[in-house]
């Protein structure tokens, strides 16, 4: 049944400087999460920052209040949003012959977009919810992780711009046909139903249906509440193992098994790298080290791609999303392309 938008113009004048309010507030708490969690943890709590306990948990309580924080925002905004198109338009829009197109343009928004590989389920789920291809969403959820700009200029000051280069036009290129592939051998049916569905006062909304500005409000808080009840529990799972293991610097360790002399290092570089949880950013030191190590360039750089694109919490969380096919061919498809890549650079470089 459709909904008239017959209300007052002071009812919505009120709605909207409610609206306001709360993005005002959602800005704040993010803007605030570190420096409050630096606060009571390392001041309060008085733990030591650079102690494996006082920084794995900082790490933790950051991680889970800023990942909620843009899984609720994220899914507010896409879920009104997409309240005022049409999902058929959005489909024919990005689908069909021109997905090629629209995988490429997704991964540059990922690199816009400098989420961490956790943080960037969110807007998966959104993009998923909005009628935008599968394999194109997954494009910019490889992506957006995969190369941020702190660490493409971190990369160049330690390597020079050849390198940096070649790091981002790896990274995209990855994203774009990881997703193509995808989006060609993933049926709609290896996602979670909750994603697609979307319901307003518990009845599903029908296409076409005129909604009131409290309806589309309704409707994005509804959403929130139902996918944070629906992933919290993952999110902290995954969040906690990337808290055990943060700080782990396995440097001598990987350097004799993914040293020069092993042809396989690309290989047991990824496998390696899988299990930590960390951004591009966060894992350059390392790879700083591991070169001056005489690991090989390709080698290292395979290492950070798997870390910050396949990280063991993100495949915890994504495993609320997506069902175990598609999980593992996401796995699969996007780790061979890093091993590729980590052998094209070592015969290059």
């Amino acid at each position: 049944m459709s909904t008239l938008d017959t209300s007052p113009g002071r009812h919505r004048s009120r709605r909207l400087i409610t609206v306001a309010v709360m993005a005002g507030a959602w800005l704040l708490a993010y803007a605030g999460n570190r420096p409050f969690w630096d606060l009571l943890v390392y001041q309060v709590a008085g733990l030591d920052p650079d102690s494996r306990l006082g920084s794995g948990l900082h790490f933790f309580v950051t991680d889970t209040a800023k990942i909620i924080l843009l899984l609720a925002g994220i899914i507010f905004v896409v879920t009104v949003a997409r309240s005022f198109l049409s999902l058929e338009r959005t489909r024919a829009l990005l689908g069909g012959r021109r997905e090629g197109v629209a995988n490429l343009v997704a991964a540059g928004l990922g690199i816009a977009t400098p989420f961490c590989s956790c943080s960037a389920v969110p807007a998966f789920i959104g993009f998923v919810a909005a009628g935008v291809p599968l394999g194109v969403t997954l494009s910019f959820l490889i992506a957006s992780p995969l190369i941020n700009e702190v660490a493409v200029v971190l990369l160049y000051g330690m390597f020079g711009m050849r390198i940096a280069a070649l790091y981002i036009g790896s990274g995209l290129v990855i994203a774009t046909l990881a997703g193509y592939v995808l989006g060609r051998i993933s049926p709609p049916r290896w996602v979670e139903p909750f994603v697609y569905a979307t319901t307003l006062r518990g009845v599903p909304v029908a296409t076409g249906q005129r909604l009131t500005l409290d309806d589309r409000i309704t409707l994005g808080r509804e959403e929130v509440g139902k996918i944070l009840r629906k992933t919290w529990p993952y999110l902290v799972v995954g969040i906690g193992l990337g808290a055990v293991i943060h700080g782990w610097v396995p440097a001598d360790f990987f350097a004799r098994w993914a040293g020069a002399g092993n042809p396989l290092a690309p290989l047991v570089a990824v496998l390696l790298g899988v299990p930590l949880y960390s951004n591009a950013a966060g894992v350059l030191p390392l790879v700083e080290v591991l070169h001056a190590k005489g690991v090989a360039m390709g080698t290292v750089l395979a290492f950070m791609m798997s870390v910050v694109a396949l990280s063991l919490p993100e495949m915890i969380l994504l495993r609320r999303v997506l069902k175990p096919p598609l999980l593992a061919a996401f796995t699969g498809v996007v780790a061979t392309a890093i091993v590729i890549t980590g052998y094209l650079f070592n015969t290059i470089l």
